[in-house]
């Protein structure tokens, strides 16, 4: 965690404000690990004496979420899985472990992730057949969002879903004012993303079912020095109203639990001016989103007949829903972009992303 974008983003206690007892700013209370401006291990303390909640910081990385307890509890595993283990045990304990393990669906996740944002500069990444999937979907994507916004002074930004880290960067470059903090709750991939800003990227390629083939190389991205990445729950930031400039969530809408309060989190962390940058392929799955909480996938009675697109605008536009979002207006639409991620050497999945730049009023 570096101290530069934890003074600078101000994140205050989750739980308390969930709770309506009010915006408390953490403290750094432990320091057990730093490398100059980089808190490597560490503990942040909320000071409100009814609270009290404490918050580590594991490998760099801060978490931060209003029941830090239960998420703990959920990915311990995840968290104190050693990063050195040889190639050729991890692919052991992936055999024991088995297709579908959490082991499975880790490797899985970061490697299609990892792929996505850095086989380009992978020197040893094989050429792809001409239908191949290209790394970079998810970059490409944001290049045509920020098209269709235009231009916006931002000194602090907001990656929500940053994944592996590769946006984040990006957003660096196009903003060179600005600290950009990329939000994920993946541990696996914030650790890739960890791993970029220290110089080298290593993760797990995906070859064909339990098979993997491990990649490690040197990359130098741009505005490294201005990047840092926290694991937080995008529908509850821990920041105050008015905190970015600049906001970005591709493909996140339809991998949470509450897409509207996503949305209304969105409007409210950005200050007047600032932009939101929205992707979605409205690929639905009851395993991230109660179906009541849908935008479109359901109710074909409806005026919107079970279309995403139009619900969507109308939450976006004040008084057309009893739910609608205020603050936000659109600046640029385009309706279907293309994004294929990989997902092992003869898989992939094609999506068609809906695209939304929007203007904080």
């Amino acid at each position: 965690m570096r101290r530069s974008h934890f003074a600078a983003f101000a994140p205050h206690c989750p739980r308390c404000a969930r709770a309506g007892a009010g915006r408390h700013p953490l403290h750094l209370a432990v320091v057990l690990a730093e490398r100059g401006d980089d808190v490597q291990a560490g503990v942040l303390h909320c000071p409100n004496s009814e609270c009290a909640l404490e918050f580590p910081i594991i490998d760099g990385i801060p978490v931060i979420v209003a029941d830090p307890r239960t998420l703990l509890g959920e990915r311990a595993v995840e968290l104190l899985l050693r990063s050195d283990l040889d190639p050729l045990l991890e692919g052991l304990l992936g055999d024991a472990a088995g297709p579908g393990s959490w082991f499975d669906v880790l490797r899985q996740t970061v490697s299609t992730y990892g792929w996505d944002g850095w086989a380009d500069l992978d020197p040893a990444e094989p050429a792809a057949a001409e239908d191949a999937p290209r790394p970079g979907a998810a970059r490409r994507c944001l290049a045509r969002l920020r098209e269709l916004a235009g231009p916006v002074a931002a000194r602090r930004v907001l990656d929500l879903g940053c994944g592996a880290g590769r946006t984040s960067f990006d957003l660096a470059e196009a903003n060179p004012e600005a600290l950009v903090l990329g939000i994920d709750l993946s541990f696996g991939v914030l650790r890739l993303a960890r791993g970029a800003l220290a110089g080298r990227v290593r993760y797990p390629r995906r070859r064909i079912g339990l098979v993997y083939d491990d990649r490690a190389f040197p990359v130098a991205p741009p505005g490294a020095d201005r990047v840092d990445f926290w694991a937080c729950d995008a529908q509850a930031l821990p920041f105050a109203a008015g905190t970015a400039e600049l906001a970005v969530a591709l493909n996140l809408l339809d991998c949470v639990p509450e897409p509207r309060r996503l949305l209304a989190g969105l409007a409210d962390a950005v200050r007047p001016g600032g932009q939101v940058l929205l992707a979605c392929p409205y690929d639905w799955s009851t395993r991230a989103t109660p179906m009541e909480t849908w935008i479109g996938g359901h109710s074909q009675r409806a005026a919107h007949r079970g279309a995403a697109e139009p619900f969507l605008r109308a939450l976006l536009t004040a008084g057309a829903h009893p739910q609608s979002v205020a603050g936000l207006t659109v600046l640029g639409e385009a309706a279907s972009w293309p994004w294929q991620t990989r997902l092992h050497d003869r898989g992939s999945v094609l999506y068609r992303t809906h695209l939304l730049a929007l203007a904080r009023g």
